[in-house]
């Protein structure tokens, strides 16, 4: 897989798929980051959540089947971090 199909099928993912199953970034985020405090007892924000699921998505990439999922995912999830951040 190309590094520009990777990139067109995370920005699809972010701004189609999952933002209609999951919601917008935001409120989505959100919400994983209020659970995560909550668990952890430290205050999460919502690009921690983007960066950490990146990192979740890094690790499954040292098992040894080796998916294109894992790199789309990982490259919407920092896209997202990224943004959340700036907000």
């Amino acid at each position: 897989m190309k590094r520009n199909e990777v990139l067109e099928a995370a920005l699809e993912l972010i701004t189609q798929d999952r933002e209609d199953q999951y919601g917008a970034p935001e409120k989505n985020f959100g919400r994983i980051a209020a659970f995560w405090s909550i668990h952890l007892g430290c205050r999460v924000t919502r690009a921690d959540v983007g960066i950490m699921m990146t990192l979740l998505k890094i690790a499954r990439m040292q098992h040894e089947t080796k998916t294109d999922d894992n790199y789309i995912d990982a490259a919407g999830y920092i896209a997202i971090a990224k943004e959340m951040e700036s907000k």
